[in-house]
C-alpha cells in the first residue's frame, strides 16, 4: 500500500484551559462574582419596595371593602330580594307577617288603653272609698248613739238598731 492512499485519522485533543469552552467558563465565573453583590442589593431593594406597596395598598383595600359593605352590598341585596319576590309564584310569608304585626300592635295599643282606664277607675274608686270610709266612721258613731238611745227606750218603732259585726 502506498502512503498516499492511506488515510490518516487524526484526533485533536485540546487542553481545557486553552479551549474556547474553558475560557467561556472562566469568564462566566468572574462575571458571577461581579454580579452577586448587585443581585443581593437588588433583592433587598425589591423586598423594600414590595413592603412599601403593601403598606400603601392595605388601607386602600380596607376602605374599598367598607364602601362595598356599606354602599354597594345593601343595594345589591335589595335588588336581589325584589327580584326574588317578583318571580316567586307562592304568596310571601313576609306579606302575611305584616298583617299579623299590625294586629299585634293594635292589641298592644288596646291593652295600654285598658291599663290606663283601669288605673283611672281604680284611683277614682279609691278616692270614693276614702270618702265612704269617713262616712262610715261617722255612721258608726251614729250607731253607737242609736244603740245608747235604744237602751234608754228612746227608739221609735220603725227604727231598729243595726247590729255591729
Amino acid at each position: 500500500m502506498s502512503l498516499t492512499l492511506r488515510r490518516r485519522r487524526v484526533s485533536m485533543v485540546m487542553p481545557m484551559t486553552g479551549t474556547r469552552m474553558g475560557r467561556m467558563k472562566a469568564q462566566a465565573i468572574r462575571t458571577a462574582d461581579q454580579v452577586r453583590p448587585m443581585a443581593s442589593t437588588a433583592r433587598e431593594v425589591a423586598a423594600h419596595r414590595i413592603e412599601d406597596a403593601r403598606i400603601w395598598a392595605a388601607p386602600k383595600l380596607d376602605r374599598a371593602a367598607h364602601q362595598v359593605e356599606e354602599q354597594i352590598a345593601p343595594k345589591v341585596s335589595a335588588f336581589l330580594s325584589q327580584a326574588a319576590e317578583r318571580i316567586d309564584p307562592a304568596p310571601s310569608i313576609r306579606r302575611r307577617g305584616r298583617w299579623s304585626t299590625i294586629a299585634l300592635l293594635a292589641g298592644f295599643a288596646a291593652c295600654a288603653v285598658g291599663i290606663v282606664l283601669y288605673r283611672n277607675n281604680a284611683r277614682q274608686w279609691a278616692d270614693s272609698m276614702k270618702d265612704t270610709g269617713a262616712d262610715a266612721s261617722r255612721w258608726s258613731g251614729d250607731r253607737v248613739e242609736d244603740a245608747s238611745r235604744a237602751e234608754e227606750g228612746d227608739v221609735r218603732a220603725d227604727e231598729t238598731p243595726r247590729r255591729k259585726y
